[in-house]
């Protein structure tokens, strides 16, 4: 008895892995064919290390099945870190506003003088992405964080970046 359940309990979790190996046409078939757009962002160009940065979107799609805020980070002299996904709540999905943070604290170092690049997209469920935000940042300790354009932007925390900086000085 144990013997079938434990095959039943396989068969069932391949079956479900393989759900997310569709063709983009059965996706799109599924979810629909628009494209996530990012209509409106900022973000500062400058902060102060260890300060969180804050950056802001508007996105919407007219599918109403966007999914994920994809970010990625180029630093010169570390390199490319790994894709950070901070998925969207189900009331944001077809339209969203607000921000998405990256702490910038490094227990035991401080980022002055390093500059990094964010690239953010959008992402829905039929796996289409947005078209680029990209977003270069420069830390100083005599830096302030620019305040956003007034009106433009709900103050709602989307969720956080979740990429850990590195200082390019490890070995």
């Amino acid at each position: 008895m144990n013997q079938k359940l434990l095959v039943v309990l396989i068969l069932l979790s391949l079956a479900l892995g393989c759900a997310g190996l569709e063709s983009l046409e059965v996706r799109e078939k599924i979810y629909g064919r628009e494209i996530p757009v990012i209509t409106h962002s900022f973000a500062s160009k400058q902060i102060r290390p260890n300060d969180t940065w804050k950056v802001y979107l508007n996105a919407s799609d007219p599918d109403g099945n966007m999914k994920y805020i994809v970010c990625t980070i180029q630093q010169p002299g570390v390199g490319n870190y790994s894709a950070s996904y901070t998925r969207i709540k189900e009331e944001n999905r077809k339209e969203l506003s607000g921000y998405v943070y990256l702490s910038t604290v490094i227990p035991g170092r401080l980022l002055n003088f390093v500059n990094l690049t964010l690239t953010v997209q959008v992402q829905d469920q039929a796996g289409h992405f947005s078209q680029p935000a990209v977003y270069p940042l420069s830390f100083h300790a005599r830096f302030t964080q620019e305040a956003p354009p007034q009106g433009v932007f709900k103050e709602q925390d989307l969720g956080p970046i979740m990429i850990t900086l590195r200082s390019g000085r490890h070995r």
